[in-house]
């Protein structure tokens, strides 16, 4: 401690005390590959944190000449830093809504495999429900279950009849309601089916419980509102697995108006220990005190058939071979919000997975530049799954920031290839590639809770492009993996806006980092076999291997 001059006493010599009390703490971190993610991607051998910023960066000469006697020295120990992960789409905290709600999930993600083992995990859940209050499941997948098909109101009636249940597709873009949920949606045979949605039919002209796209939205709306115990459950538990993920920034990506205010209130008061980013939703946008990010959804989901592609699907899901998906948006009605939001002065970021859909929203941001010309916009096509490469072209020629769902390859890989998309389609899926070719920036991202949050094996995804079976999906549109450590760390944190203040390990940002296990340019194909070892957001050890909060 700096000795103090003579002459202080009384409230100034306390004042001094407490200052050099509170003064930030330093700390020194080396003996490991130090992967900086800056404009050049160096590797250092070390860098110093104050308080919660990163004050030098460089050789550990460097370093320890800026240390004094008081500084923490870490040592990696051969162990690997890296900036900590940036969510760059997702939907916290939809990772912890397991903590009370059914997991369906099939393999790999979980073990469901046929209907009535899907049926058992909601009758464990209605045991413990009060008599007339929902349950709820999550991620089914009905191409993975062995009837291949989805269940019906008439599966979920044999669960109950005193609970209305629901349980969501694994995309998020479709759904099931048991009779008693039915009538207490509202919807019956009268019932149309509303722009942009479907509502699925019994031969007869009854619902026969499954809903597609905005046919689900409103029950989808109720489910998301859980009660102050539910609600402490999921942050608490998406926390936890996004920590022990390495993430530092994560995204809640569809925001509801009413979560934006509690969840940031979570955040301040360190209840949720990361930073939060927040897309309001169409539906909300107008409510927000200023413009920021707003979300669209303009098509659906590839392994949900509702994405609307330009070609038909591979192997269409009923009699009609010409069957292509569909929009939730006419595209002169897409035009229309997009140019109002851009005019306004907001970055917009539209859910596009077919391609059909990917030229619509293209043709939306150039009315909108056209109309009311923007230095710097960054707008967003959110999964960009399957972009042409002259659609790629145009998204350069805008400035348009494409965020692919690079996980797809693993665990949709084999089933676009055989079943959705065909061997040529499926190979260029989340291309990439082609966006590094063409010197674009991109993301990449989990949409957790559609699949665990997991940056590592996103990351070894996108450069390794092999599916579930171990079988390439596309090689040629693999990518190295400092390429793909960017697009989850400094890229992320561009897309966001924050780039001068988080995404990569340089003097003056968040001292948000994690240590892993080894470097990810060791090894390639084990990436996703690398294990985090601490999460620091903020200068402050948020997570360890070997404890949680």
């Amino acid at each position: 401690m700096p000795c103090l001059r003579p002459g202080y006493s009384g409230p100034v010599y306390l004042f001094v005390l407490l200052f050099l009390a509170c003064a930030p703490e330093r700390t020194v971190y080396a003996g490991g590959p130090i992967l900086t993610l800056d404009a050049r991607d160096r590797i250092v051998e070390s860098i110093g944190v104050e308080g919660d910023r990163i004050a030098v960066v460089g050789s550990r000469a460097l370093v320890e000449e800026w240390a004094d006697d008081d500084t923490r020295v870490v040592d990696l120990q051969g162990r690997a830093l890296l900036p900590g992960f940036i969510d760059a789409h997702g939907h916290f905290p939809g990772a912890g809504l397991y903590a009370v709600n059914a997991n369906l999930n099939s393999p790999p993600i979980g073990d469901v495999e046929r209907i009535h083992q899907l049926q058992e995990r909601l009758a464990d859940l209605a045991a413990t429900t009060s008599s007339g209050d929902w349950v709820v499941g999550f991620g089914y997948d009905d191409t993975l279950l062995a009837e291949k098909r989805h269940p019906t109101r008439e599966d979920l009636d044999a669960v109950s009849s005193e609970h209305p249940i629901a349980i969501v597709h694994v995309s998020g873009h479709l759904g099931v309601l048991n009779s008693r949920a039915l009538e207490e949606a509202g919807i019956s045979s009268a019932s149309p089916d509303p722009e942009g949605g479907i509502i699925r039919r019994a031969p007869d002209g009854s619902p026969n419980g499954v809903l597609e796209e905005t046919a689900l939205e409103p029950i989808q709306a109720s489910l998301l509102q859980p009660s102050l115990t539910d609600t402490w459950a999921i942050v608490n538990q998406a926390s936890d697995l996004y920590l022990a993920s390495g993430t530092t920034t994560a995204q809640n990506g569809y925001a509801a108006g009413n979560h934006i205010g509690p969840l940031s209130w979570l955040q301040r008061l360190g209840i949720i220990p990361l930073h939060l980013v927040f897309w309001p939703g169409l539906e909300w946008a107008d409510e927000q005190p200023s413009p920021t990010t707003v979300k669209i959804v303009a098509d659906g989901s590839i392994q949900g058939y509702t994405g609307y592609l330009s070609q038909p699907y591979h192997v269409p899901p009923g009699d009609d071979p010409a069957y292509r998906g569909y929009p939730r948006f006419t595209r002169d009605d897409l035009i229309s919000e997009v140019e109002r939001l851009h005019a306004a002065g907001w970055q917009v970021a539209v859910h596009g997975n077919g391609d059909a859909a990917i030229d619509d929203i293209l043709d939306a941001f150039e009315s909108a530049q056209r109309k009311h010309p923007r230095e710097d916009t960054r707008h967003i096509i959110i999964h960009a799954q399957m972009a042409r490469d002259d659609q790629l072209d145009r998204m350069r020629a805008l400035g348009v920031i494409p965020s692919f769902f690079s996980l797809h390859t693993y665990y949709w890989g084999d089933r676009h290839r055989d079943l959705f998309m065909g061997p040529e389609r499926a190979a260029r899926m989340s291309p990439a590639r082609s966006a590094v070719d063409r010197g674009m920036r991109f993301t990449i991202h989990c949409d957790s809770p559609v699949v665990p949050m997991e940056p590592l094996r996103l990351v070894w995804s996108a450069v390794n492009r092999r599916s579930a079976s171990g079988a390439e999906i596309g090689p040629d549109q693999r990518i190295t993996p400092m390429q793909a450590l960017r697009a989850v760390t400094i890229d992320a944190a561009y897309q966001h806006f924050e780039d001068d203040d988080r995404g990569s390990l340089e003097p003056g940002k968040l001292a948000d980092l994690v240590v892993l296990s080894r470097s990810p340019l060791e090894d390639p194909a084990t990436i996703d076999q690398i294990e985090v070892l601490e999460t620091i957001v903020g200068g402050e050890t948020a997570w360890t291997r070997t404890e949680t909060r």
